[in-house]
C-alpha cells in the first residue's frame, strides 16, 4: 500500500471542464464567435489556457495576439472558477477511504496558485490535502520531476513510496522521473495524443475506487 497518494487537479481530482469551457466560450463571444460544445473542449482542458485557446481560436503562444487573449481568458476564469466544477464520481469516497486508512493525499498541478488554492477551498478540500504543489510553486512544471520532489518533501514521504494519479502523459513522465508509481485516471480528459496505454504508466484506473486495489497489487 502506498504511503501517500498524489493527484493531478484538472481531469483527475475534479471535473473543471464546465468552468474552463465556460470561460473560453465567454471569450469566443467577446471575439464575435459562437460557443463550442463541451465535448470538443474537454480533451484540451488539462493543457490549460494554451490548450483551450488553441482549441477555440486556433492560436498558439507563438502568435502575437496570444498573450492578450490568454490574460483575458484567465481573468474570466478567475471570476467563476468553482461554479460548476465538481469532484469526479467516486473521488469523494476515495479521499474518505484514504483518510480512514491514514494515507495522506495531496495535489500536484500545473495550475497557478491563484486558481488552484481558491478552487481547492471552493471544493472544501484545502485543509484536508497534505500538500498543494502548483505550476508556480515548483522551479519547473510537469513533465519535469521537480513538482513531485517538492510534494514529497512537503509531506516528508519518499517519492518512491508515493503514487501519482493523472490524466495526461506528462503526469506519468513527471512521476516516473522521481521513481513514483504512476496511475492513469481513465475518467479524465486524456488529451488528443497517443493512447494512455502507451504512456508508460504502471496502471490505468477505470475509477477512483480502483486506485487502492491497483496500488496493493503493484507493490
Amino acid at each position: 500500500m502506498p504511503e501517500a497518494v498524489l493527484f493531478d487537479l484538472d481531469g483527475t481530482l475534479a471535473d473543471t471542464a464546465p468552468d474552463l469551457g465556460g470561460a473560453l466560450n465567454q471569450l469566443l463571444l467577446e471575439q464575435g464567435r459562437g460557443p463550442l460544445p463541451m465535448e470538443k473542449l474537454r480533451p484540451h482542458v488539462s493543457s490549460g489556457a494554451r490548450g483551450m485557446i488553441g482549441a477555440g481560436l486556433g492560436i498558439t503562444p507563438a502568435d502575437s495576439e496570444y498573450l492578450e487573449l490568454q490574460q483575458r481568458f484567465l481573468a474570466i476564469y478567475q471570476g467563476a472558477l468553482c461554479v460548476d466544477t465538481r469532484l469526479f464520481a467516486g473521488m469523494a469516497q476515495h479521499l474518505d477511504e484514504l483518510e480512514a486508512r491514514g494515507i495522506p493525499w495531496g495535489i500536484v498541478t500545473n495550475k497557478s496558485q491563484r486558481f488552484a488554492i481558491p478552487l481547492m477551498e471552493g471544493l472544501g478540500l484545502r485543509q484536508r490535502s497534505a500538500c498543494i504543489v502548483c505550476g508556480d510553486s515548483a522551479q519547473r512544471a510537469t513533465p519535469h520531476g521537480h513538482p513531485m520532489q517538492l510534494a514529497s518533501a512537503v509531506m516528508g514521504i519518499a517519492a518512491t513510496h508515493c503514487i501519482y494519479v493523472g490524466d495526461d502523459e506528462r503526469d506519468v513522465i513527471s512521476g516516473r522521473a522521481v521513481g513514483m508509481k504512476t496511475i492513469v485516471a481513465a475518467w479524465g480528459y486524456l488529451g488528443d495524443g497517443k493512447p494512455p496505454a502507451r504512456w508508460g504508466a504502471d496502471a490505468i484506473a477505470a475509477s477512483p475506487q480502483d486506485i487502492l486495489g491497483i496500488a496493493a497489487s503493484n507493490r
